[in-house]
């Protein structure tokens, strides 16, 4: 087949995709990945760009109400119109079988049905998929269980992809023969979440396939060599805030690292895109920090972690059997930090504005005491089919 293969933002978003691109060319198909600018592009794959710098489109100068409407006119919003087109132009060039897209990627559905092919949508947290077992991830509501009525929580991120209906009308041009009249329903859902993590709920149609978390099949790549050495010489905490850069990340590394070391482990402090610094007065020989690293080489031997508590984050720790504290700060992470404490991996999230030597010391403690539990969990996820079973869906299409 030729796969058409659509994702937006960052590296939990961008990853899962890569995994999944490498193992269908693996099997012989045709494959082409689009994806965000500023993404890492993977090795031996054929690959386009969005148009889309997600790191700048997620981080306005400032943070009041005027700034971030300011932000959203100047940069998303153009931002997410050069995406759609692009996506749209990009697919028609390359004129699949197939098109798989991420929920961001809105003109998808409208270049599926110009072309006349099948679609599949790709979710890597319930957002497009209604239950009445629990809320749409990233909603107001995203931590209260609402009972049947969480199916109406569903209309807030359908409300908010309403917001660029001009932006997605005007991808259309991109198209032979202008926009479909009608929008067809994706052929399938490829659920990329673990059962393990969120077990499926009895009222999900049959088109929905849960594979497990997409992660790229082989042995992990070793680490710097730095990076091992400080990994082999203690028990560590292996913290990282990935693309959430909002508020004093001095402030926040310095209370994971006093944290830390009230219970004797080292921390390997992991900034990305500024959500964690080191201030000079926390240095020593049982920190490092690192701009970014492999998950896969680095979580299998930690302590502990604590993390923001995106769709990637937490499925990669989880399927580590690393104990976790969350501290989320927006869109999924409320939604995947209450459900890792329920599932018993991790303790009661620590909300981003109480963060603070004082709340993650005790809130370590709760998730050590959760060991047994993360790593008989992260057993049952490494056994999950992944994009193995993702590919099959596609390939049964």
């Amino acid at each position: 087949m030729r796969l058409m293969l659509l994702t937006a933002g960052t590296r939990g978003d961008v990853e899962p995709f890569a995994a999944l691109a490498r193992s269908a060319a693996s099997r012989g198909h045709d494959v082409r990945l689009a994806l965000p600018d500023d993404a890492d592009a993977p090795d031996g794959t054929d690959t386009v760009a969005l148009g889309l710098d997600v790191q700048r489109m997620l981080s306005p100068t400032a943070r009041s109400p005027w700034a971030l409407a300011r932000h959203l006119h100047a940069e998303v919003r153009p931002a997410m119109r050069r995406m759609f087109a692009a996506a749209v132009r990009e697919t028609v060039a390359f004129r699949p079988d197939v098109v798989v897209h991420h929920p961001l990627v809105l003109s998808a559905p409208m270049v599926a049905d110009a072309l006349g092919v099948p679609r599949v949508l790709v979710e890597f947290a319930p957002v497009a998929t209604p239950s009445e077992h629990f809320p749409a991830a990233g909603g107001p509501t995203a931590t209260h269980d609402l009972g049947p009525r969480n199916r109406f929580t569903y209309a807030v991120p359908r409300a908010a992809a309403r917001l660029f209906g001009a932006d997605v009308a005007r991808a259309a041009a991109e198209l032979p023969g202008g926009r479909p009249d009608r929008r067809t329903p994706s052929r399938a859902t490829l659920m990329a979440v673990s059962p393990a993590l969120l077990p499926r709920p009895d009222d999900w149609p049959e088109r929905v396939h849960q594979t497990g978390a997409w992660y790229a099949e082989g042995p992990a790549v070793p680490p710097d060599p730095a990076v091992g050495a400080f990994l082999r010489s203690g028990p560590t905490v292996v913290a990282s805030f990935g693309s959430m850069a909002t508020g004093d990340a001095s402030a926040r590394g310095a209370a994971v690292v006093t944290a830390a070391r009230a219970h004797g482990l080292r921390v390997l402090l992991v900034t990305g895109w500024g959500g964690l610094a080191l201030p000079a007065e926390c240095r020593g020989p049982d920190v490092l920090a690192v701009r970014s690293v492999p998950f896969d080489t680095v979580l299998p031997g930690a302590a502990l972690a604590v993390h923001h508590g995106g769709a990637g984050t937490a499925h990669a720790v989880a399927r580590a059997g690393v104990p976790a504290v969350v501290v989320p700060v927006t869109a999924d992470q409320p939604f995947w930090a209450a459900q890792l404490h329920r599932r018993g991996v991790a303790a009661a999230p620590v909300p981003l504005r109480r963060l603070s030597a004082g709340t993650l010391a005790p809130a370590m403690r709760d998730a050590l005491s959760r060991r047994a539990r993360a790593a008989g969990v992260g057993r049952l996820m490494r056994q999950e089919p992944g994009v193995r079973g993702a590919l099959d869906v596609l390939e049964s299409l």
